[in-house]
């Protein structure tokens, strides 16, 4: 991730490897997601929802999310250095539109963004954290409006948001499910159930395809050995890591690469 904001469909943001957004992953940077067509699902902020045509998901830096959309989906999605994002939320938001004015209006500001982006012409990356400005000003009337109030959340989804916070850190997979609920103050196997209900899947099943994620990127863009990630990811062998790629995956960490 560079300085500079950039704007890429959503199809272009994973270039096939749709494991890149479908599995649970926090990233270092604030991202915007328009959907203008399709149907999927959405995890973020601990709850899991449906997402369809006209949704502007917000994703701020180190929030853990997953997005599942079907292959006729089409959006654009805006990547925001932490140095441009004083504008943004501090919380994860999904926002249906229904108004075809804002419908509109926010289309605009994506296709200029993206535009700018693609014509690389002097000073360029200016005029794109101008657009991210005016971006960010959307949203945030979006949010100020009544309709787009916060829902209070059950208790399930607040413990899941919690521990979804705590495997978005960087040293998450030094500890156990178990060693995660011991922090909650809570059973290991109450968090699974809290997060049943709230995501969809159990929280063991979020850590490890957290760790996954992790292990692939890795895998396919760098030139660490399956030893050294192995190392950098607390697996306690470099054979134990390619036992967990092989029965993830079906494939051995060399055919990955």
């Amino acid at each position: 991730m560079t300085n500079t904001v950039q704007i890429t469909t959503l199809g272009a943001l994973t270039s096939g490897q749709d494991w890149r957004v479908t599995l649970p992953h926090a990233q270092p940077y604030p991202q915007l997601f328009w959907i203008t067509r399709g149907q999927g699902v959405l995890m973020l902020g601990g709850t899991r929802r449906g997402v369809g045509a006209h949704n502007l998901i917000y994703v701020p830096a180190f929030s853990l999310v997953s997005l599942e959309m079907g292959r006729q989906s089409i959006g654009l999605v805006a990547t925001c250095p932490l140095s441009l994002a004083d504008g943004l939320p501090e919380t994860p938001r999904q926002l249906r539109i229904r108004d075809v004015s804002a419908i509109s209006e926010l289309t605009g500001l994506f296709e200029a963004a993206q535009r700018e982006a693609t014509s690389q012409k002097p000073f360029f990356e200016n005029a794109l954290a101008a657009h991210m400005g005016l971006i960010s000003v959307w949203l945030c009337r979006q949010l100020a409006l009544p309709e787009n109030d916060v829902p209070k959340e059950k208790a399930a989804a607040r413990l899941a948001a919690r521990f979804c916070t705590l495997v978005s850190a960087p040293d998450a997979s030094l500890h156990t499910m178990a060693e995660h609920a011991e922090t909650l103050g809570v059973t290991p196997t109450h968090l699974t159930r809290a997060c049943k209900a709230a995501t969809g899947r159990t929280a063991a099943d979020i850590l490890t395809q957290s760790i996954l994620h992790k292990a692939l990127c890795a895998l396919h863009d760098t030139d660490a050995t399956a030893k050294t990630i192995s190392q950098q990811l607390h697996f306690g062998s470099p054979a134990y890591f390619t036992r967990f790629i092989q029965h993830h995956t079906g494939s051995p960490p060399s055919s990955l690469r």
